[in-house]
């Protein structure tokens, strides 16, 4: 990555699927609606079933990916948060949920710990945790 990753710069694009395999399923299903509305047949019914068809498995599959995504991360932040945090802490890593885990790993390791607390005490959610980190440690790995 070229530049420094940020909040505001932390968030990516995977082109083949938003850029063509999303918006196609969606036009997909728009075109077979019109066919169906102005032609009605069994025909174009079943050509409007394949077109949702089709974007639920665009849609399931990213999910599926994101979903595999965040269990790897969830591994990956207790092993690292098993390391880097006080004791104190270590006893509550299970406390954290999956969104507050996904956040967290933004965080550099010296203020690991605070921002661990903060989720914990005040009940953050992910994007709240993100905001707060102030040295941010880039994941270029993501889907």
């Amino acid at each position: 990555m070229s530049e420094q990753q940020t909040y505001a710069t932390h968030r990516r694009f995977d082109p083949p699927y938003h850029f063509f395999l999303a918006p196609l399923s969606l036009v997909a299903v728009i075109a077979a609606l019109t066919y169906l509305v102005r032609k009605p047949s069994v025909h174009h019914v079943l050509v409007l079933v394949a077109a949702v068809a089709f974007v639920l498995v665009v849609v399931k599959f990213r999910s599926y990916a994101l979903r595999a995504q965040d269990r790897l991360i969830r591994l990956e932040e207790t092993l690292r948060m098993e390391r880097i945090l006080p004791d104190d802490l270590k006893g509550r890593i299970a406390e954290l949920t999956p969104k507050q885990m996904v956040g967290l790993r933004f965080a550099a390791d010296a203020e690991l710990a605070h921002r661990v607390r903060e989720a914990l005490d005040e009940h953050l959610e992910g994007d709240a945790i993100k905001k707060r980190i102030q040295v941010w440690r880039p994941d270029t790995f993501r889907v």
